[in-house]
Parts: C-alpha cells; structure tokens; sequence
C-alpha cells in the first residue's frame, strides 16, 4: 500500500520553552546557546521539534530536558507562533510554553543542539535567535496576567518555606512594578493560599515569620 500523499503543505511543529526563575527579586530567563545553524553561536529559548511519537507537552519536557537539564514542574503553554519566514530551515510552527522553577534546585546541563546553558536577566535577553524575543516578551505578560489572578502562581519560584517579603519580590518582578507591602500581606493572607509557619527567617533585622503553601 502506498503512503498517503496530502493534498496541502504539512509545516513541521516545534516548541519553545521559557523558564523562568527568582533572583534576588528579579527574574531571569534559561537560555542555551546554539550549538548548531541557523543561528550557531546565538543565544535563544530551550526548544525543538515535535516527533512523531509525543503530544505538545511531552515535546517541551524532553527538549528542555535535553537541552538543558531542567525537569520542570508544571508547564503552561500560553501561546503559538506562525509567522511565515520566522525559521530559515522552512515553514516551522512553534508552540510556546511557560515554566517556574527554582533555580537552586536544577543543575543546568547542556546537551543536544545546545552548546551552553546559563540563567540571563531579562535585560540582557536581547537579540535572541529566530523570534524568541517575541516569546519571551509574550510569556512575560502572560505571567503578570497568570499573578494577578492569583499569586499562588509564584509558588514554583519559592524554596518550601518563605517569608512574604520573598513572595512580594517574585510577584513585583512579575507585575514590573512595586506593590504596598500591607495590601500585600493582607492579599496573600485572605486568600487562603498560604499558612504560617511556627518559624522564623533571622537576619541583620527583626526576624520574618515564614510561610507555606497551603492548598491546590
């Protein structure tokens, strides 16, 4: 029997990853460097195409996996682009998606097509390959859309046990712009989303009671 011949192009599919994490409140982007053309030697997201034999999801796990040795938690796919021209292999579709982690929980590993991999500040994401300037860009208004609905989302960018200040941070750098520190309190503390712990963070300054996690 003969192969089935479509009467239509057939784009090949791939995806795109960012991956976010916390710093000293600010947010930083996993980028790998390319190891291979288009693009060799340019910076960009962790990404690739889809096989046969996986769905979307499981495309972006194994390709930033392979790329970078980051096994994410939850993953959001938050957008598509299709922009013809966008990838100088052909015409590439790419699904984009978006993932929290902790950055002191991953060990970063280059591999596959990639030559490096390393945490940027988002200043210094500038010029990245393809069109990943435009993802990167959408995935940050995602993000504070994602947080403003509800700040539990920042949850993968906190160590087990946090102090609110910690959580401000992370929800500041997703928003682009400071909060009031009461409103805050009360926010988190009305939601039902974290409870208090009988622990406290010391420092040079009075000690900040920690926080947990508390629900879906």
């Amino acid at each position: 029997m003969s192969a089935y011949v479509y009467d239509h192009p057939r784009p090949a599919v791939a995806t795109d990853i960012v991956i976010l994490c916390l710093d000293a409140g600010d947010l930083r982007v996993l980028l790998v460097r390319r190891g291979a053309e288009p693009f060799r030697g340019d910076w960009a997201l962790p990404g690739g195409f889809l096989q046969e034999s996986e769905d979307l999801d499981a495309c972006a796990r194994r390709e930033t996996r392979e790329e970078t040795g980051v096994r994410p938690g939850r993953i959001l796919q938050f957008a598509n682009f299709s922009q013809p021209g966008r990838d100088p292999r052909g015409r590439v579709i790419s699904v984009a998606y978006l993932a929290l982690v902790r950055a002191g929980d991953v060990r970063l590993k280059a591999g596959s097509d990639a030559a490096e991999a390393e945490w940027r500040g988002l200043a210094e994401a500038r010029g990245l390959a393809f069109d990943h300037d435009a993802i990167l860009a959408a995935a940050l208004v995602r993000l504070s859309a994602e947080v403003r609905a509800d700040p539990a989302f920042l949850f993968p960018l906190m160590p087990p046990a946090f102090t609110l200040a910690r959580l401000q941070a992370g929800y500041e750098a997703a928003l682009g712009r400071p909060v009031d520190k009461r409103n805050f309190r009360k926010l988190m503390e009305d939601s039902g989303r974290v409870q208090a712990l009988e622990a406290f963070e010391r420092g040079p300054h009075r000690p900040a009671r920690l926080y947990a996690p508390l629900g879906d």
